[in-house]
């Protein structure tokens, strides 16, 4: 096990803090789900440093960068790419989308049908796309960063589950406090920070650093809790939807990812706990009494979090 991972690590969230002020929880969130080879969801409203996070950590990790705007009229073919005849050649050339890229920023994605989200599920799954029955893939590490607007309904499209189950982690960074602002003001008296930002690792680094979570021990009675709360969710009658594998094999992940930035070459129970909210409660489906009886998802992942015997 390399003994440096944390430090190696804390690096990129030391170049993010510079750019993104007061939101070191956030940040520690993104990293692990980088890590752990997942894809984030960031929710909050506009203003609030969503775009300026992705494009720090595309820097940051000297990767490409590329930012995709949904609207209603994006095509899935304007993601992924397509084949246009070249006459001077007399064939087809294949024109890769924005989706070839380390970090891809998926503005506003709610903002598109569900036929173009729909782009995204191969690409966010398998890091490949099947255009014309010939697979590509994708550049490595692959990290998908989507935002979406809770507080804006007007012209956007729910999510559907299967979009929402291939996110690894949902995180809202929020409004800054009064001192993080202030130093936000005067931080871009001259320019931005983030046109001062230096790379800190290679996009190699970061594919060694996720094959190294991968070797961290993940002890029996600790998987065995974490199926547990996964099974609570399953048989609760006020979810139409509960966690599935793929969510049940997320917290594994990014359990792991979480206890080798720690330091630590095995996961904790705490490790899980700390994660059961920004990994499970975006896959859950309340059923219609739930949801406008005021019950949220993160309420019925902590009840879960109470009942379930914490291993000793």
């Amino acid at each position: 096990m390399n003994e440096d991972f944390p430090a190696r690590a804390r690096q990129i969230e030391e170049n993010l803090g510079i750019v993104i002020r007061g939101k070191g929880e956030s940040i520690r969130l993104l990293l692990i789900a980088l890590l752990a080879g997942g894809h984030t969801l960031l929710e909050d409203v506009p203003g609030t440093g969503k775009t300026t996070l992705a494009k720090a950590l595309a820097r940051s990790i000297d990767g490409e960068f590329r930012r995709i705007q949904f609207t209603p009229d994006l095509l899935p073919a304007d993601i992924t790419g397509s084949s246009f005849y070249n006459p001077r050649e007399g064939s087809f050339t294949f024109r890769e989308g924005p989706v070839f890229a380390n970090v891809v920023l998926a503005d506003e994605i709610n903002r598109t049908s569900p036929r173009t989200q729909s782009a995204l599920l191969e690409v966010m799954s398998e890091n490949q796309i099947t255009i014309e029955g010939r697979r590509r893939d994708l550049p490595q590490p692959f990290f998908v960063v989507a935002t979406q607007n809770p507080s804006e309904y007007h012209g956007t499209y729910p999510l559907p589950e299967a979009q929402l189950d291939r996110f690894a982690l949902r995180i809202t960074l929020g409004y800054p406090d009064m001192s993080h602002e202030l130093e936000i003001l005067y931080s871009q008296n001259d320019q931005h920070p983030l046109d001062r930002l230096l790379p800190v690792l290679s996009t190699n680094d970061v594919a060694e650093l996720q094959e190294q979570v991968k070797t961290v021990r993940f002890d029996r009675a600790v998987a065995e809790y974490l199926l547990r709360l996964i099974e609570v969710t399953r048989a609760d009658p006020r979810l139409r939807l509960g966690i599935s594998p793929r969510g049940s094999l997320t917290l594994y992940r990014t359990a792991q990812a979480r206890a080798r930035l720690e330091g630590r070459d095995f996961v904790l129970p705490e490790d899980v706990r700390a994660l059961a909210v920004p990994v499970l409660a975006h896959r859950l489906l309340l059923d219609t009494k739930a949801r406008y009886g005021g019950i949220l998802p993160q309420d019925i992942i902590g009840e879960a979090l109470e009942k379930v015997p914490v291993p000793r």
